[in-house]
């Protein structure tokens, strides 16, 4: 029997995450819509509208996304009136009320199957698995430095090359607490890299583990970069053009010697265990180590306080939250699908 199981992208921001969107979106049967800011806010403010088991409260909830420009609902060419109505009538649950909307872009296609793609969601991967138990994940993996260099170069990042390095170590060790604790139906990592060089290759291997049949449109992305990448988001004007690799390894040359230093020395171990060579590079000074070092500390913590988080959470006995597929409630309990620390 087909898969109808929500597909998760994830990834370190400039690491191919809307290039992966794409190639999946190009899939006959798989719908993955520009990237949304409703689905984390919904679960910050989900005690704001009351009671999502009542229709009004859902109706409260559904106004809020579909009329506020910063949730980007606006990028999906819905209805908002129908996706309000169709949102008080779905299952009581918070996942059901988002699982409505991305079902509805699915259907604006005339496809079964839908998914989500925010580079956020790595760290928020426990908060994902409460809303949508049975989802599957994918992890795409690009070289650090390569990310650095793209992240630099985007008119939206203010942080500097140290909390830059810092965000890619980030995003590494978040993959690996989520790969230990998910069994290999449920996370699915692939490198840029790799599927860059061998599209159809590292398509099909993915399909597999989505339980999809591989087509071949799916390495040809561009092909609806013009319905799936809203027109203002001009730094993703390479989707529109045919899959290559020249941007591998372009770091060599978009960074200074003093950056590439940094990066490997900051990132040598995640960069080696991923598969990637270092340049050898001198190491940078102590004062710029120290610089990372500060730049990173505060998100070493993020675990423990998510740990902590949740654990609060359980203490107050917190509603369900679970994606309703089917109108069935998944077999497994939200709450057992967590991402612990460590």
């Amino acid at each position: 029997m087909p898969s109808d199981r929500p597909i998760i992208v994830v990834g370190c921001p400039r690491s191919g995450t809307t290039m992966l969107q794409l190639m999946l979106h190009a899939h006959p049967r798989i719908a993955i819509p520009p990237e949304t800011r409703f689905v984390l806010a919904a679960f910050r403010e989900r005690r704001d509208f009351g009671d999502l088991s009542l229709p009004d409260s859902r109706r409260a909830l559904a106004r809020r996304i579909v009329n506020q420009r910063e949730t980007r609902f606006c990028d999906l060419g819905l209805d908002p009136d129908q996706t309000v109505e169709r949102i008080a009538a779905a299952q009581g649950t918070l996942g059901s009320v988002l699982g409505t909307i991305f079902q509805m872009y699915a259907e604006r296609f005339d496809k079964p199957r839908w998914g989500d793609k925010r580079p956020a969601y790595l760290h928020n991967v426990d908060i994902l698995l409460r809303l949508f138990p049975d989802a599957q994940f994918i992890n795409i993996v690009r070289d650090g430095r390569d990310c650095v260099a793209s992240l630099k170069e985007m008119s939206w990042h203010r942080k500097d090359i140290y909390a830059t390095v810092a965000a890619w170590a980030r995003a590494v060790d978040d993959a690996r607490r989520a790969a230990r604790k998910l069994d290999p139906a449920q996370w699915f990592e692939l490198r840029y890299e790799d599927l860059v060089s061998d599209p159809h290759g590292g398509l099909t291997r993915l399909c597999e583990y989505l339980g999809e049949d591989y087509d071949p449109a799916m390495a040809e992305p561009s092909a609806v970069a013009g319905v799936a990448v809203p027109s203002f988001k001009t730094w993703h004007a390479r989707t529109h053009t045919p899959v290559t690799t020249q941007r591998v390894r372009s770091w060599e040359t978009r960074l200074t010697a003093e950056e590439i230093a940094l990066c490997e020395a900051a990132l040598g171990s995640r960069l080696v265990a991923n598969g990637y060579e270092l340049s050898g590079k001198p190491r940078p000074a102590p004062s710029q180590l120290i610089r990372y070092t500060m730049a990173a500390a505060p998100k070493r913590f993020d675990p423990a306080r998510r740990t902590l988080s949740r654990a609060a959470t359980r203490l107050r006995r917190d509603e369900d939250l679970a994606h309703l597929p089917g109108g069935v409630l998944a077999q497994r309990s939200p709450n057992e699908a967590s991402i612990d620390a460590g």
